[in-house]
């Protein structure tokens, strides 16, 4: 099962100082008919306007990913952790039994996002935060790499941690380029555009748009033009 949704029939809410698009319900935004994909919970679509952002704000038992696509996002928590994290870099925190937390776009220009949600494998914890800046060289084109992973040889690997039975994938390809990836058992894979056009088992994937993938052996992922993207491949806790 392959199931596209364009960006433009994303829900869409207008903040003024935020907007956001939703793939799953989320706040002002429900549909009891899209509350996640198996352990995926939520994929927010942020642009955040300079000198605005999210107020401390508290979460628990989730975690929770941002991908920076343009400008960069200041984290500040009550755990006493702080950092900027630019465009093409990744930060995670595993909200545990709780932590409180804002995010402020503190630049001249705007910032877009994504913001990933993933059900832990178990609840409660202690709450953590780290954030990475991935090089952006001539060695990361081309190839998947694995951003953040709740397994132990991946994060041995370079990845950030996260308390998920779950890995986020990114890649940039240039034009042309083909890659292939295989999808382990029982898992759900969500994949998102965040610049150009790949084309995916077929499937058009333009800037922002979106596939859910399920009960498929494998990924064929070739670059239309010079592209970026993301996906997550993750498992119910209980198949692993």
């Amino acid at each position: 099962m392959i199931e596209k949704r364009e960006f433009k029939d994303l829900a869409h809410v207008d903040h003024e100082w935020l907007q956001a698009r939703h793939h799953f319900s989320f706040g002002k935004y429900w549909d009891p008919s899209r509350m996640g994909f198996g352990p995926i919970r939520v994929w927010n679509d942020d642009e955040i306007q300079p000198k605005t952002g999210f107020p401390m704000h508290g979460h628990q038992d989730m975690e929770i990913i941002t991908y920076v696509r343009e400008g960069a996002i200041t984290h500040r928590d009550n755990m006493g952790n702080e950092g900027r994290t630019e465009a093409g870099d990744v930060q995670v925190m595993s909200a545990g039994t709780g932590v409180m937390h804002s995010e402020y776009n503190l630049e001249d220009e705007q910032t877009r996002l994504f913001q990933i949600w993933i059900e832990p494998r178990a609840a409660g914890g202690a709450p953590r935060w780290d954030a990475k800046a991935f090089p952006k060289s001539d060695d990361r084109a081309d190839q998947l790499e694995i951003l953040a992973s709740g397994f132990d040889e991946d994060i041995a690997g370079g990845a950030l941690m996260i308390g998920a039975d779950a890995r986020l994938y990114g890649a940039s390809l240039t034009k042309g380029t083909a890659i292939t990836h295989e999808i382990a058992e029982d898992a759900h894979v969500y994949l998102v555009g965040s610049a150009g056009q790949v084309r995916v088992n077929g499937e058009l994937v333009d800037t922002r748009d979106s596939l859910a993938i399920r009960d498929v052996a494998s990924l064929q992922i070739e670059a239309v033009d010079d592209a970026e993207f993301v996906f997550v491949e993750a498992w119910e806790t209980q198949n692993r």
